[in-house]
């Protein structure tokens, strides 16, 4: 099979399609022909060598989420057959025409949905989910702050958010992205490059809980930001991982400071977080109350110029290679 594979660590040239045997999936695991795959953050450390826990990335194949077509089943698999349509959460081994994956970990296409808009969902979807609603806790009528709002997270927990009753505030670079933020149903949208968003925001009564991808000096001021009782919840530290705050703050407004990585964690866990969001997030995706963002998709041999594009932050919504 094709597969793109990281030569060694670096830039986006680091990014070969290469000859891989087609794997052979375990008795847990489905085989998937993949039709479509997401490119994400993390990919690109992934590829710098820079993710947590990734070791020596020389010949790994990227890529977190696809969607395709069921080939084989293993052994003990039950759920699927040969030709059902999934998408599916992956570790790595994405941009390749075939993937093993476990089968706990993937869900059916949605109806009326296309293969690279199903492909664009795992990734974000399983992130936000954990993120915002089960280590955020965030509830019908409170306010979630989101910062990078026309990312592929962004854009996901804006509209799961928005259908679930919570007012949504966002941060981004340009009035275009927050147009697009404001029509996916933000509330507010703060381009932070002409704004200060905790002047803005403490003006409207701060917020519940706050994802953040920023990190450096957004962390004092999501802290001053959040009412009595809020959650902020990292994902990402992309201007730095260290910052001052008052912890006595902390304590006397009993505020929450979390936050996850999804790669690392076990498949048993992602297994329950796959069955968690089946249960209540795809109605939504029936219901149309969420939306694909696609904003460009590349073929597969054109994987490097689409990391070019997630690091020029020039996107909104989500980049995908099509096979």
């Amino acid at each position: 099979m094709q597969a793109v594979t990281v030569a060694k660590a670096g830039g986006p040239e680091m990014l070969q399609v290469r000859q891989q045997p087609v794997p052979q999936p375990a008795v847990h695991e489905v085989l998937v022909r993949v039709h479509a795959a997401g490119v994400n953050r993390p990919d690109v450390l992934l590829r710098q060598g820079k993710y947590a826990g990734s070791g020596d990335v020389q010949g790994l194949i990227p890529g977190l989420e696809v969607a395709g077509t069921i080939v084989q089943c293993g052994a003990e698999v039950t759920r699927w057959q040969e030709g059902d349509a999934v998408c599916a959460l992956l570790a790595v081994g994405g941009y390749a025409e075939y993937v093993a994956v476990d089968a706990r970990h993937c869900l059916p296409v949605p109806a009326g949905w296309s293969f690279i808009e199903a492909a664009s969902l795992p990734e974000t979807v399983f992130t936000v989910w954990h993120n915002v609603f089960q280590r955020g806790q965030l509830r019908g009528g409170e306010t979630l702050l989101v910062h990078g709002g026309s990312s592929g997270i962004g854009i996901t927990a804006i509209q799961l958010a928005h259908a679930l009753g919570s007012r949504v505030f966002v941060t981004a670079g340009s009035d275009e992205k927050c147009e697009a933020c404001c029509t996916l149903g933000a509330d507010r949208c703060i381009n932070y490059k002409t704004e200060d968003f905790e002047a803005v925001l403490q003006a409207e009564g701060g917020v519940d809980v706050v994802l953040d991808m920023v990190g450096g000096d957004y962390i004092p001021k999501n802290l001053r930001l959040l009412r009595d009782d809020g959650r902020l919840v990292f994902i990402n530290a992309m201007q730095g991982a260290k910052a001052e705050f008052n912890a006595l703050e902390v304590m006397r407004r009993r505020l929450t400071i979390t936050g996850s990585t999804l790669r690392p964690r076990s498949a048993g866990f992602k297994a329950a977080l796959a069955a968690e969001v089946e249960k209540n997030v795809w109605p939504l995706l029936a219901g149309g109350l969420f939306k694909p963002v696609i904003y460009k998709v590349f073929e597969l041999d054109e994987a490097a110029a689409a990391h070019r594009l997630m690091e020029s932050s020039a996107h909104i919504g989500k980049i995908m290679l099509r096979l």
